[in-house]
């Protein structure tokens, strides 16, 4: 198998791989430190609201910031870590690391917030609480949803304008962004503005009735959202960890600029592995026309290396194998 040509800074796809080199990346990191440090101060009002008024939701939601808060260091890590360079060890570089790091912030939110606040309401809903002034801990609520929101709004214009970069509905571009970075601030950050309001519901309710069943509930139905949010960001980043092709759109499209290449008659097999938000490897067999000769496969190769890279700009290796034979049937 021969490669032809180094790795080139791609700009995405909308599809298969995330756009913006290493502006992009500055770009997610400031998105995640402001996302942490949002936390960080959220988290410690919540703590203080949550034994001020003895509400189980409350200290879920203490919870729910402090898992925050690690993940936002853990996806620090991620960046951090997968911008490094090839060496002898990895030669086709590090930007796979990133789902590693985010993998474990997956599991952060589960531990840390949701199993948390589950326990936190299966102990209020099985012995009661008695709860204070609720007043404080509807201030705190209140503070923190402003900052969220505010956390949460730069996200969305981040992936607003990658998506626009890509000429993509920006729901598929979060959906389908290997950039799980930034997908898990927008997730964690809303999910956080839903936490709030069913935490300011339990204190609301209870409040009003005088029961701490409404307290408890809330309690548990935070620790379901986090449950799921840390299922879909951990089951994308897993995925991606495996290795993921290229959507079959894009896939279909890489065989054909390989077939619209001169002396090339058939692509017998094609495999597309995406690496990071900004690296896809192409990798394939390939027949020439049986009077091609060795200078105008490598030409063709060359050619072959310009075009994808032109069609999917995420592409930064390619590897081509000559091979007889004829086609196998569909493939990639």
């Amino acid at each position: 198998m021969s490669r032809h040509g180094p790795p080139a800074p791609g700009t995405g796809t909308g599809t298969g791989a995330g756009g913006g080199g290493p502006e992009a990346d500055a770009e997610s990191t400031a998105t995640v430190v402001v996302a942490g440090a949002a936390n960080l101060g959220i988290a410690a009002a919540k703590a203080v609201g949550g034994v001020i008024s003895g509400s189980s939701a409350m200290l879920s939601e203490a919870a729910h910031s402090v898992a925050d808060t690690c993940t936002e260091v853990l996806l620090l890590a991620a960046l951090r870590r997968s911008a490094r360079p090839p060496d002898e060890l990895h030669p086709l570089g590090h930007a796979a690391e990133r789902y590693v790091w985010a993998l474990l912030a997956c599991v952060a939110t589960f531990v840390g917030g949701a199993v948390f606040s589950v326990s936190q309401g299966v102990h209020t809903l099985l012995r009661g609480e008695e709860l204070g002034d609720p007043l404080v801990s509807l201030l705190v609520l209140a503070a923190a949803f402003l900052l969220e929101s505010v956390s949460l709004a730069r996200g969305v214009r981040q992936v607003r304008r990658e998506a626009a970069a890509l000429r993509v509905p920006a729901r598929r571009y979060l959906r389908r962004s290997p950039d799980t970075t930034v997908k898990a601030v927008v997730l964690e950050d809303g999910a956080a503005l839903a936490g709030l309001l069913l935490a300011a519901g339990g204190l609301l309710g209870a409040e009003v009735t005088g029961s701490a069943v409404w307290d408890g509930v809330a309690s548990v139905l935070i620790g379901a959202l986090l449950a799921a949010v840390a299922f879909t960001l951990g089951r994308d980043n897993a995925s991606l960890l495996i290795g993921r092709a290229l959507p079959p759109a894009w896939t279909a499209a890489v065989r054909a600029e390989l077939l619209a290449v001169e002396h090339v008659a058939a692509v017998l097999e094609l495999v597309t592995l995406t690496r990071g938000p900004r690296e896809v490897h192409v990798a394939a067999k390939v027949h020439f026309v049986g009077t091609a000769s060795a200078r105008q496969v490598e030409r063709a190769c060359e050619e072959a290396e310009r075009r994808l890279r032109e069609r999917v700009p995420a592409v930064t290796e390619v590897f081509l194998d000559p091979t007889p034979g004829r086609p196998r049937g569909p493939a990639g």
